[in-house]
């Protein structure tokens, strides 16, 4: 049975035959960066510092080929062929809340734009979710299939769980959620997952980048930093195709009005003539670049579309000079992103 050490902690775990990197690790208890776990978002991208793998199945934009012959691994793709010494962070916070799955009903579902809604679960009556702002649930589907969404309420605020959902036309699960799915149904999930939540260790200020949905796990996160009175300056940039893509406009504007470390940027990629937008318009991640050309002494939590987030961080760290360490993304990739084996 091989052995993995982590770098620099020094950790040592065993991986079981035909077993991924981070899979061992998380069933040991050891929380290794990850988000979609499929080898479509590259969160879980750590070095092989010693020892070689079966690399898996992957998309090469998660992994670029200049970036594997560099050393570098998806972790949740990754198979040691030996023992393995390994650099990657391990992420304490996360360790000590229990998974758990649950049953849950809808209690209300809240169609604010044509293709996104908000879910509203009830769990029973003596259960309770524990989680960290960020991170989110995976509902279990009767075909034995998965479908991953963030929590967007934070965790004070928990006489229901809230999910933001787009719909993805064709995608089984969303095209329930939309035509089928109504008040009091009952589903499983199984949570919390996930490595996105804030890390409180650091006084560095905040860029909070989202896209579309995106929003969801950011609105977690910004409401629990809000409710701790945390001092720390926060910049939200919020980026969608039409204005009434931005469904919940008035919470954000709500929090900058309230809290003076606050502030909340819109941006708009395809406003039309009959929209009337005023605001900012481009791809959000460029309108970071343009205020905040310097993000060396920055955070940035960024969740939406993989082409965003995997934009902001190559274009942040390489031009804006933001540290590797201190980006921290949550990639939304559906069923059409997850790169499937051959047949």
């Amino acid at each position: 049975m091989p052995t993995v050490t982590l770098q620099p902690s020094g950790h040592v775990f065993q991986v079981e035959e035909g077993e991924a990197i981070l899979t061992a690790a998380l069933r040991q208890g050891f929380i290794l960066p990850y988000g979609c776990k499929n080898g479509a978002c590259g969160t879980c991208k750590g070095k092989i510092i010693s020892g070689s793998v079966d690399y898996g199945i992957y998309q090469e934009k998660a992994l670029p080929a200049a970036e594997r012959e560099a050393g570098k691994a998806l972790f949740c793709q990754a198979k040691p062929l030996g023992d393995l010494v390994i650099e990657a962070r391990t992420v304490g916070m996360a360790k000590d809340i229990p998974v758990k799955t649950l049953p849950c009903r809808v209690q209300k579902i809240d169609r604010v734009t044509d293709d996104v809604a908000i879910l509203f679960l009830k769990l029973p009556a003596n259960e309770r979710l524990q989680f960290l702002a960020g991170q989110y649930i995976e509902f279990l589907l009767k075909d034995g299939t998965r479908r991953s969404f963030s929590m967007a309420n934070a965790p004070h605020d928990d006489e229901f769980v809230q999910l933001h959902v787009r719909h993805v036309p064709g995608g089984s699960f969303t095209d329930h959620v939309f035509a089928k799915m109504k008040e009091r149904d009952i589903l499983r999930f199984e949570g919390p997952h996930g490595t996105f939540f804030l890390r409180e260790d650091s006084q560095k200020p905040i860029v909070f980048v989202a896209s579309g949905t995106g929003f969801a796990p950011i609105k977690s996160i910004i409401e629990y930093a809000l409710n701790k009175q945390l001092a720390r300056p926060m910049t939200l940039y919020w980026g969608a195709r039409r204005p009434k893509d931005l469904y919940l406009n008035d919470l954000p504007l709500k929090w900058a009005a309230e809290h003076a470390n606050f502030t909340y940027v819109p941006i708009i990629s395809e406003a039309l003539p009959e929209d009337q937008w005023t605001g900012r318009t481009g791809f959000v991640h460029r309108a970071v670049m343009e205020d905040l050309p310097d993000l060396s002494g920055c955070q940035v939590y960024a969740c939406g579309v993989p082409i965003m987030v995997d934009s902001a961080r190559y274009d942040f760290i390489a031009q804006c000079k933001l540290p590797e360490d201190e980006f921290f993304a949550d990639s939304f990739t559906t069923q059409a992103d997850i790169p499937q084996s051959p047949k």
